[in-house]
């Protein structure tokens, strides 16, 4: 697992946006607990960072690769998902804990739809069958989530010759406070 994260400050007329670009850690297998343990912290330290920086209340968008399927309705067999550190209540629960500093998720702020996935799988003709899951999130800060106007998940991508297993999820923030 080589976690990262990189951030960024956009500086505009209306004032700075912060982009987190993220790669939390995979965390599998889970019956290793150095890597599941692992995961868990990495995540505690990014609610704690995340934690600090809503107290600026600056416009803040946490962007990556979670791997963490928040609920059922994001995986198309989530029973295949039930062993997986992507899937685990203690994962799913971390990621809640994140949400529930204050952010606003993104792709669910404009669909409640099962059948949204960001990743597929290249074997097993998981792209063909649509045996995805949805590990890819843009979290908010209230104020960037003031200046939200609409998210994507660029599905289309994944047709392209040689692409990648994940594809993009979009936002369009409005420069202007609403």
């Amino acid at each position: 697992d080589h976690a990262r994260f990189i951030e960024g400050v956009f500086s505009t007329d209306q004032g700075a946006l912060r982009v987190a670009s993220l790669y939390l850690p995979n965390g599998n297998p889970i019956d290793d607990e150095r890597k599941f343990s692992y995961k868990l912290a990495w995540m505690a330290r990014l609610e704690r960072w995340a934690e600090e920086r809503l107290r600026l209340e600056e416009a803040l968008v946490l962007a990556g690769d979670y791997n963490v399927i928040p609920e059922p309705a994001d995986a198309r067999f989530p029973e295949n998902w039930l062993g997986d550190a992507l899937f685990q209540p203690q994962t799913r629960q971390a990621f809640r804990r994140l949400k529930n500093l204050g952010f606003t998720e993104a792709v669910r702020s404009v669909t409640d739809s099962a059948g949204v996935y960001t990743f597929w799988d290249y074997q097993a003709g998981a792209w063909q069958k649509n045996n995805g899951i949805r590990i890819d999130h843009l979290l908010l800060s209230p104020e960037a989530a003031n200046r939200f106007s609409s998210a994507s998940v660029e599905k289309h991508v994944r047709a392209w010759e040689k692409p990648s297993d994940h594809v993009p999820v979009a936002i369009e923030l409005s420069l202007q406070p609403a």
